[in-house]
């Protein structure tokens, strides 16, 4: 394998971040908020795909997890998971997200179902959770303090 390029994205750069969530039909309503990080992955052949971490206390909302169409079968969602997990300060706990069609592939990789009754605040509060993702979607946490 190639060695791979994990990068925080400049918020200036968010076009093609944009454009690669819209077509995964992912939310980039609120893209440039406060509070919110994207990273990408790359390799010398092209880029891979993209990952976000949204919030500032013990419990994060990992977002926007897409692996651009050409890419996609080669684990490379898994890698960009892990490569952010792997970043996270010793302070965070928990990662939460919210998935329309991807919870077999989070809970592969560690995430469990939750009820969406026992969110914290600053998660609940979240735009993702508020407005822009449906009642339908799957709640899933993963304790990696």
């Amino acid at each position: 394998m190639t060695d791979l390029i994990f990068f925080e994205v400049p918020r200036g750069a968010y076009d093609i971040l944009r454009r690669a969530l819209e077509e995964a039909d992912l939310p980039t309503a609120d893209l440039e908020q406060p509070g919110r990080l994207f990273f990408g992955l790359s390799d010398a052949q092209s880029l891979i795909g993209y990952i976000g971490l949204e919030g500032d206390g013990t419990d994060r909302l990992l977002r926007s997890l897409v692996v651009l169409p050409s890419r996609r079968g080669a684990g490379h969602g898994a890698t960009l998971v892990r490569k952010l997990e792997a970043i996270l300060p010793g302070a965070v706990t928990r990662l939460h997200l919210l998935t329309g069609s991807a919870a077999p592939f989070f809970r592969r990789l560690g995430y469990a179902d939750a009820d969406r009754t026992q969110t914290p605040p600053a998660i609940a509060a979240t735009e993702q959770f508020a407005s822009l993702c449906p009642a339908s979607a799957s709640y899933l946490v993963k304790d990696i303090g």
